[in-house]
């Protein structure tokens, strides 16, 4: 039986409506995808400079002191990072100004040149430390420090001095891919996945002086002050808006799960390989180096090269964080895409802790325990005041509006507030007095 005639013009204009609403849905999806990916940046390289050579050991040393059982903490600190760093973006987003640009407006030019400065010592050891991560990646690796080094250090001055910031931003996420090798790693050692689940859904705490330490170490890595700088900063300099709040929100989550995630694998991969045999792990390179015989060569060469990619990430984030905060602080011209007559503090601080770093890690019998401890102490006592001061910004009608916290986020930003203040205090007591919290 054949379809009368007079049908198929009709047929043919409802197959084309179809195809018309199919191509519109598609271009609408392939739309807001770009506009996902354009918006992507500030968050997801904040959270993953979190992960440095400082991060990657402490987690190291979790997995391999205290197997999967410390698992469980990854999940309020992600929460706990997420919030804060959320809070600081949706600050930039809606003010245009940075984090030391507003303290300095509300607080006073005395109180924050004082947290400057602190901050200009905490970043520059911290800075020294990223470089000698370079260092022990590349030594590992076959490359001797006093050539990796050096380039190191001129790629990433040239990258930002040279650069504008939509390309400094591209290879700062190309760096972070660099991650995932850790992912590949924690396969590669073959845990126990069934005990993997367990120490991550069920909470598990040991009053005991080694575990707490290990605990606060965990939380104190992960939420440093400069990430909250840095964070805002990026957001204003990349020209984020309050229109954009939604998609800033997105990008700033996607990347505290993927950091945390990547902090998650270390820990498996060094609790299978390590913990069982009770081997003790204090740097990085020292967890690579353990991995080899027990997870294979593969699993220590990703270690390596995962230690390598976010001390570079690291190298390039934390300098910048700084030399955005005193040139806010200040009233200086900043940014990425300015030239050295454009913004000379804002490009000369960078220089000069980029120098600082690359100069002091290759000095010959190098020992970083008195700048680490000395920049832990003053990270741990700029924390507390950061985040209090977040927490009256971003609640502060006048400059927010309407993007001020709600009263179910503000508890948990003010719960967050006040248990990372006190776990705080806590890594500076047990830096300066470390046989009260050891056992």
């Amino acid at each position: 039986m054949t379809t009368p005639q007079t049908d198929a013009p009709g047929a043919g204009r409802r197959l084309l409506r179809r195809g018309a609403q199919g191509v519109r849905g598609t271009v609408a999806r392939r739309s807001r995808l770009f506009i996902y990916l354009a918006i992507i940046g500030p968050g997801v390289i904040t959270a993953n400079a979190g992960n440095d050579a400082g991060g990657i050991a402490t987690y190291a040393s979790a997995g391999a002191d205290h197997g999967y059982s410390i698992l469980w903490t990854l999940i309020p600190i992600t929460i706990g990072l997420g919030i804060v760093q959320e809070m600081c973006a949706r600050m930039g987003a809606v003010t245009g100004k940075g984090l030391a640009d507003l303290i300095r407006e509300r607080f006073g030019v005395r109180w924050t040149a004082l947290v400057m400065l602190a901050l200009l010592i905490a970043n520059g050891g911290v800075t020294v430390s990223e470089f000698v991560g370079i260092a022990a990646a590349t030594e590992l690796l076959g490359v001797p420090r006093f050539v990796s080094v050096p380039f190191a250090a001129a790629a990433v001055w040239w990258l930002v001095v040279k650069g504008s910031y939509k390309r400094v931003e591209r290879i700062f996420l190309l760096m972070s891919l660099v991650f995932i090798g850790y992912i590949v790693a924690a396969f590669l050692a073959r845990p126990d996945w069934h005990q993997v689940l367990i120490g991550t859904v069920r909470p598990t705490i040991r009053l005991e002086s080694a575990y707490l330490f290990t605990l606060v170490a965990l939380i104190g890595t992960t939420i440093s002050p400069y990430m909250q700088v840095f964070v805002q900063s990026s957001v204003v300099d990349k020209g984020i808006t309050a229109d954009d709040y939604r998609r800033t929100k997105i990008d700033v989550w996607a990347g505290t799960i993927f950091s945390d995630a990547v902090a998650f694998f270390i820990i498996v991969s060094t609790a299978a390989a390590l913990f069982k045999y009770g081997i003790r792990v204090d740097t990085a390179a020292d967890a690579a180096t353990a991995l080899r015989p027990l997870a294979g060569p593969y699993a220590a060469l990703l270690f390596a090269v995962g230690l390598f990619g976010a001390s570079m990430l690291a190298a390039g984030v934390l300098p910048l964080a700084t030399a955005y905060s005193i040139s806010e602080a200040f009233g200086f011209e900043k940014g990425v895409s300015s030239s050295f007559r454009e913004a000379p503090i804002f490009l000369g601080v960078f220089t000069f802790l980029v120098v600082l770093g690359a100069t002091v890690a290759m000095l010959p019998g190098l020992s970083l325990i008195h700048v680490l401890i000395v920049t832990q102490v003053i990270n741990g006592i700029l924390l507390p005041v950061i985040l209090v001061a977040v927490l009256k910004l971003v609640n502060n009608r006048e400059l927010m509006g309407a993007h001020v916290n709600g009263p179910i986020f503000n508890v948990a930003a003010w719960l967050t507030t006040i248990i990372v203040s006190a776990l705080s205090i806590m890594v500076i007591i047990s830096t300066l007095f470390p046989n009260l919290f050891r056992g």
